[in-house]
């Protein structure tokens, strides 16, 4: 199959808003790709690379040689190109990576160049995500979206699902089960705003911490253990005294859920930064153990012992987890009240941490899912700040201006002090808000970045602040989403720097 078949395909979803639309064309695509490609042909409309990471960088896709008159470039080609890419190392590597990548960008067409590029740096947003991709999965070779949804769920990617599919059919499918050592997706939580809102009558429930840490998934085969992130990466060498913790626990095979994190002598959370510096793929290991030694808490077990405990109810697997080990429990409440849940909230978020996930005791482990089995509370902090600059959208927003530039006001020098960048949070009408406003205020558009007269004020919600050497001053917003523009504010009303900086972790 030609590249340029699926960057038809892949402009083809996100030029539509209908789903049933985007499902049937990814549905065409699939079932119309060569059999040994169809994985490959799933991982790229999903905007993930079989390969994971190649090591490029957003820098070296800045710049593009001259395009290809016409496609020639086959998914095979591609898929081939990128192992190679990311199979470079050592001395050379990056002058290697970089004429491999422009043999490959050289045979591209425009459009081709443009969906590889979005494709590397995890930016294609064509909306061909979960939600669409499975049951396009499911259309194209005729068995049940459900089948395929509980098969990504505990293969953790939708390509090899997508190959049983084409491969066997429902029976295929059915096939698929967790196994010990091939991580399966997280479950994920929901979001209310208040603790009352969360627990809703849903009578008692568990109250887990919500730890700013590294969220892990620990798997013990045979005695050896292995470390999966969120994202699904493998991250065992970067957590030995993780490592060590499951690898002493009680009994045989087990996949755990739970949290790595740095404390501080007193208890009390280190910044972010600190704990995500143990997975840097740059950091020594055993020389940031030295310094900034992780703690583990779990909070769900998936498998004990030859028992897969998926589809158990969370009290059953809480009563797993406490037989197996209390020690390494995450702070938890059985709560019967709202009340009861609130101050234990209000005990965590003085403590430093994040807050709170409440969960159901009949729940299941839905992996992958996002549900009202677990609902995470967080405080919520507000500013105004003024935007810098925009980036030109890509996927479904190209054509727009998407991502902002925030900045807070410095009243010492007069001018603003950049925080972070945001596109979430944007209805369509926004983004033609935006769009037309932006070009009214700009100052030079380098093609990437279009940087605007500092004059639009606009209120931003973010889950707190991390330090950030990347940003000048030292911090940078988490999670943040645009909530409204300030039409009522002009620039030398906005948030100062100083305001911002109260936030900032201690």
């Amino acid at each position: 199959m030609l590249l340029a078949d699926v960057v038809a395909a892949s402009a083809e979803v996100g030029a539509t808003r209908s789903r049933t639309a985007k499902v049937a064309a990814l549905a065409r695509l699939i079932a119309a790709a060569d059999p040994v490609e169809t994985g490959v042909v799933v991982s790229h409309l999903s905007g993930v690379l079989p390969q994971r990471r190649l090591g490029v960088g957003w820098r070296s896709l800045s710049r593009m040689p001259e395009a290809a008159d016409a496609p020639s470039l086959s998914v095979a080609e591609v898929d081939a190109a990128f192992t190679e890419i990311a199979g470079s190392s050592g001395s050379g590597s990056v002058a290697t990576r970089r004429r491999l990548l422009d043999a490959l960008l050289t045979r591209a067409t425009a459009a081709e160049q443009d969906f590889l590029r979005d494709l590397v740096i995890g930016n294609l947003r064509q909306g061909a995500l979960d939600g669409v991709m499975q049951p396009a999965i499911a259309q194209a070779f005729s068995v049940p979206e459900a089948a395929v949804r509980r098969a990504v769920m505990l293969s953790g990617y939708a390509a090899p699902v997508a190959e049983a599919a084409r491969a066997g059919g429902v029976a295929a499918l059915a096939g698929v089960d967790l196994q010990v050592g091939r991580p399966v997706r997280p479950m994920l939580a929901s979001s209310a705003r208040t603790v009352a809102e969360a627990v809703d009558g849903a009578g008692p429930v568990l109250v887990d911490g919500k730890l700013d840490g590294i969220r892990i998934q620990a798997h013990r085969r045979a005695g050896e253990v292995s470390l999966f992130t969120r994202s699904l990466d493998d991250i065992t060498v970067r957590l030995p005294e993780v490592v060590e913790v499951v690898r002493e626990l009680p009994g045989g095979d087990l996949v755990l859920d739970g949290e790595a994190i740095v404390l501080r002598p007193d208890g009390r959370p280190a910044p972010f930064q600190v704990t995500g510096a143990r997975t840097a793929s740059s950091a020594d290991p055993e020389a940031l153990r030295a310094t900034a030694p992780v703690t583990t808490f779990l909070f769900d077990v998936l498998h004990r012992d030859g028992r897969t405990l998926l589809d158990t109810p969370a009290a059953e697997r809480h009563a797993e987890l406490l037989d197996l080990a209390p020690h390494l429990l995450v702070p938890r409440l059985l709560a019967a009240d709202p009340a009861t849940a609130q101050a234990f909230f209000d005990d965590l978020v003085a403590a430093g941490h994040e807050g709170v996930v409440v969960k159901t005791l009949d729940g299941p482990y839905a992996a992958g899912r996002r549900g009202s089995q677990w609902v995470k509370v967080k405080p919520v902090h507000t500013v105004d700040l003024v935007v810098l600059a925009v980036e030109h959208g890509s996927g479904r927003r190209r054509g727009t201006l998407s991502n902002i530039h925030l900045g807070a006001r410095d009243p010492v020098t007069g001018g603003f002090v950049m925080l972070g960048k945001t596109f979430k949070g944007m209805s369509d009408e926004m983004l033609a808000w935006q769009t037309t406003r932006f070009r009214e205020l700009e100052v030079a558009d380098d093609g990437w970045v279009v940087t605007v007269r500092p004059e639009q004020v606009v209120e931003i919600a973010f889950d707190g602040l991390q330090r950030s050497s990347r940003y000048p001053a030292g911090v940078a917003l988490r999670f943040a989403r645009v909530l409204r523009y300030r039409e009522d504010k002009t620039a030398d009303q906005a948030d100062t720097l100083q305001e911002v900086l109260r936030l900032a972790p201690q």
